[in-house]
């Protein structure tokens, strides 16, 4: 699994990145990246679907823990991942409501 810093995800935002935060609800409602997708860790195994398996996808949490955990699952399943180090936490980019 590839790892990026928050600063090299804001920076490749315009290539419209296939982004998923796998926050809880409550986690989100304070704002995630713009363009990002809202699906909570426990959810990611029936939503696998809502994921393009042809594209490399960005994951995200609040400090980069739980989206590692995630892209582990997904590396598994045959997705190209990228985990977002240091989470929300480490973002200093634009945010939107979800």
């Amino acid at each position: 699994m590839k790892i990026w810093t928050a600063d090299e995800v804001n920076s490749r935002l315009n290539d419209s990145p296939q982004m998923i935060d796998v926050r809880e609800s409550e986690e989100t409602a304070q704002g995630m990246i713009p363009g990002a997708k809202h699906i909570p860790l426990g959810e990611i195994p029936q939503r696998l679907g809502e994921i393009d398996k042809n594209k490399e996808v960005i994951m995200i949490c609040r400090s980069g823990a739980r989206s590692e955990r995630a892209g582990e699952f997904l590396e598994k399943h045959g997705y190209n991942v990228v985990n977002m180090d240091g989470g929300m936490i480490s973002w200093n980019g634009k945010t939107a409501a979800p």
